[in-house]
This record gives C-alpha cells, structure tokens and sequence, in this order.
C-alpha cells in the first residue's frame, strides 16, 4: 500500500493549473498576420505574410499585439508581468 501511495503522481485540476501565475505571468508568442483575427478580432486587417509578436496572460488570454519582441516584453514589465519561456 505504501509504495502505491509513493507513486502517485500529484493531480491538479484545469481550472487550477489555467489559474496559476495569473496576474503575475504572461508569455510572447510570434503570430503571423493571418491568425490575428482569431486571437484579436477587433484589430484591423492586417496584410498576409507579417511576423508579429502577441503578449499572452498565464492563461492563454491574448493581451496586446505589437509588431516588436521588445515592444512585448515592454508592455509586460510595465504592467507587471514577469515573462517566461515556453518550449
């Protein structure tokens, strides 16, 4: 009974991994033009074939849409965010 108990793995609900880093965290993600209405519907059309960068909260909601990194990363440290690394 103890060596099922040390290999259980521990488990945690969508609803609380989504939640983690929220309000702390938030990622850069380079786009092309021809997503952005999917992620940003409001933004205006945007010419096909253009690399951009989307400012992510930890949980996937898109933020901001710039067409630098460092602009991104700008954005992020001015409203507090840390940023980190997704592979």
């Amino acid at each position: 009974m103890a060596e099922a108990i040390l290999h259980q793995e521990p488990r945690v609900s969508l609803e609380a991994l989504a939640a983690l880093g929220e309000g702390h965290l938030a990622y850069i993600k380079q786009i092309r033009s021809e997503d952005v209405a999917s992620l940003f519907p409001q933004a205006p059309e945007i010419a096909p074939g253009v690399t951009l960068f989307a400012l992510h909260a930890a949980d996937g909601t898109p933020i901001m849409l710039t067409d630098s990194r460092e602009a991104a990363v700008a954005n992020a440290w001015s409203n507090e965010l840390q940023t980190v690394s997704l592979h």
